[in-house]
């Protein structure tokens, strides 16, 4: 047990590489067939009409929020309890930032708290334009919960679901947008599926489609459908809006496609490692997660979290696991207590619950390729520390 077990990592297979260097070989590298062949299949995947890929899930939250009409002074709410880009969309778009705490028990957002916000701000005239919810480790938002405050407070919603493809939302895929403005997905190698690098955004809007299938491609539209100006030049195309090269490559496409061929597989996979975790973890001083009867999670991430009266011991556990090799992750240190947000006037103690569990929560091991040898050998080194932190 001495090599390194990672908390998440690529799972790529000989068809994977052979798809790979079909297209090397063939005459696209970059704007082919494959990647519109991802995009529709994609789509048909989550039950969204429409799909647009990019170089990057954070190339698709910034796309969305141009699309989303986001103008300067506008504000983006979303969690602290994320990754960067799905506040930093909103700030590359012109847009303001603000937060809602998370819900203590799932991770999410508190939509308690989503509510008061807005009834707030609805006294003071100053409304989000958008909300972000993000699928934290998979398990999927409250999302019909948002949707009708958005009804009500006039905000569109963007979903951050990096975390979270596969999963299901009473009886719904995630990324069928039934909710939902957008959502986006991210491919990144320790993703549910990867395409070495990219993003994808679904929505059912045909008007928002066409945007972000022009924003990521530097505002050019090559649709004589489309056209502005009346012409038969076969040459003709039109930059009709400021846009920017977020485009994804048929290399990358051509993995996503035969990934995505794999992805009931990954999903299996991972609830079943997170079941062994589940039956055989057993100890007073951790909580594991809690996914909700009528949902199903991606678990892109398995994250424990100690209890109060065990918070101290967080550094100690964490370094321990690390120095058997286990690479344990922290997710996440939270997005307004970054020296860029504090510069924004974000301070400690503004999002208690968001803290909290920065302080307190360790990203477990969890990948499809991950054996249930190893997983029994990271419970009993956690069962080891407790026994000896006990006595």
């Amino acid at each position: 047990m001495k090599k390194i077990i990672p908390y998440s990592t690529q799972t790529i297979s000989k068809i994977d590489i052979e798809s790979v260097v079909k297209v090397l070989k063939s005459d696209f590298l970059t704007q082919g067939p494959k990647v519109e062949e991802f995009e529709k299949t994609f789509s048909k995947k989550v039950k969204a009409k429409y799909a647009v890929a990019f170089n990057s899930a954070t190339s698709a939250l910034h796309a969305s929020c141009l699309a989303l009409n986001l103008k300067k002074n506008e504000a983006l709410w979303t969690v602290p309890n994320t990754f960067v880009a799905s506040a930093n969309c909103s700030l590359l778009a012109g847009g303001k930032v603000d937060f809602i705490d998370i819900d203590p028990k799932t991770y999410n957002i508190n939509i308690n708290l989503l509510e008061e916000k807005l009834k707030f701000f609805k006294n003071k005239k100053k409304l989000p334009k958008i909300v972000v919810p993000v699928h934290f480790g998979g398990n999927p938002v409250d999302q019909d919960k948002i949707w009708k405050l958005s009804q009500k407070y006039n905000f569109k919603i963007l979903e951050d679901a990096s975390h979270s493809l596969g999963a299901n939302y009473k009886s719904e895929p995630v990324g069928s947008c039934r909710w939902s403005d957008i959502t986006v997905f991210s491919f990144h190698p320790v993703k549910i599926i990867t395409t070495i690098e990219g993003g994808i955004a679904t929505t059912n809007n045909y008007e928002l489609y066409k945007k972000l299938k022009m924003i990521g491609s530097h505002g050019i539209t090559k649709s004589k459908l489309n056209f502005k100006k009346k012409t038969n030049d076969p040459w003709y195309y039109e930059q009709q809006l400021l846009g920017l090269n977020y485009r994804m490559s048929d290399i990358s496409a051509a993995l996503g496609l035969s990934q995505l061929k794999k992805l009931d597989h990954f999903i299996q996979k991972r609830n079943e490692i997170a079941s062994i975790y589940e039956k055989n973890l057993i100890t007073p001083f951790l909580e594991k997660p809690k996914i909700a009867k009528y949902s199903r999670s991606s678990f892109h991430l398995y994250v424990v979290k100690l209890k109060k009266e065990q918070k101290k011991f967080h550094k100690k556990l964490f370094n321990f696991l690390k120095k058997k090799n286990i690479l344990v992750n922290l997710h996440y240190i939270p997005v307004h207590l970054h020296p860029f947000y504090k510069s924004l006037g974000f301070k400690s103690g503004d999002f208690k619950y968001s803290e909290e569990h920065a302080q307190s929560v360790i990203s477990l091991p969890i990948y499809p390729d991950l054996k249930k040898k190893k997983i029994m050998y990271i419970i009993n080194l956690i069962h080891k520390f407790f026994k000896k932190i006990k006595r």
